[in-house]
């Protein structure tokens, strides 16, 4: 299956946790080369107006300031989704019932696997 394919798959994964209550952390790794965009990195927010979350550039010059920016989840999704493959070879999934990993081979194909969770406790951002 394509990269994409397996990504919507994923994403299903990402609304679940949400909806459950157990979505922690969610960060886009692994760079391809050495850009100066290092991670993006998502956390849920408290806000009176529904679930959103905060979407964080982190960039590697420390001179370079961290840009965040509050969104709900399907604003959020096109912004990751343009930088799959041209900036990020996989995605991290972190919940506090399992971690779940999005990864793009070197063919273009997309695999998934699962693992103990990292987070026991969810934390707003």
């Amino acid at each position: 299956m394509t990269y994409q394919d397996v990504f919507v798959e994923f994403w299903e994964h990402v609304k679940e946790s949400i909806a459950a209550g157990t979505f922690a952390k969610l960060t886009m790794a692994k760079t391809i080369g050495k850009p100066e965009l290092k991670n993006i990195f998502i956390r849920p927010i408290n806000t009176d107006d529904g679930f959103k979350v905060m979407l964080k550039y982190s960039f590697r010059l420390r001179e370079t300031e961290d840009v965040e920016e509050a969104l709900t989840l399907e604003e959020a999704l096109p912004i990751l989704k343009s930088h799959l493959k041209t900036h990020f070879l996989s995605v991290l999934l972190f919940t506090t019932t399992k971690d779940v990993t999005f990864k793009v081979n070197k063919k273009g194909l997309g695999s998934i696997a699962e693992n103990h969770p990292t987070f026991k406790n969810v934390k707003q951002a």
